[in-house]
């Protein structure tokens, strides 16, 4: 399926998305609680919603995440921090992280960017 933003014309733009656009996708066939809604050279735009625990692995790319609705901890690097709606969050490509203790109405906006490794400073 061809993605909004990830063919090289502009006339899709402005490309709009919302949260329920995304929970609209959720569970994916195989039950994933995620949905990919735009790609844009090394930049990815995900809508993610775990439920019970949060299995991810470490990311090749830096990601951002943007909580939409819940709260809990967020663990990356061996550091954790607390979180809630409106919170920005940052893993750097190949760290170790995942929310936890986090409520059922968790949601966030995934931003991966940047080439694989992550950014340099």
């Amino acid at each position: 399926m061809q993605l909004p933003g990830s063919e090289r014309s502009h006339s899709l733009l402005p490309v709009h998305w919302t949260v329920a656009d995304g929970l609209a996708r959720l569970p994916g066939p195989a039950g994933e609680r995620f949905a990919t809604l735009f790609r844009h050279g090394t930049l990815s735009i995900e809508l993610y919603a775990p439920r019970g625990q949060d299995p991810q692995a470490p990311h090749a790319q830096d990601e951002l995440y943007v909580v939409v609705t819940g709260h809990g901890t967020f663990r990356c690097a061996g550091r954790q921090v607390g979180f809630g709606p409106g919170d920005l969050l940052f893993a750097p490509a190949g760290a170790e992280h995942r929310f936890e203790g986090f409520s059922e109405d968790l949601v966030v906006w995934v931003v991966f960017y940047g080439p694989p490794g992550g950014e340099r400073p």
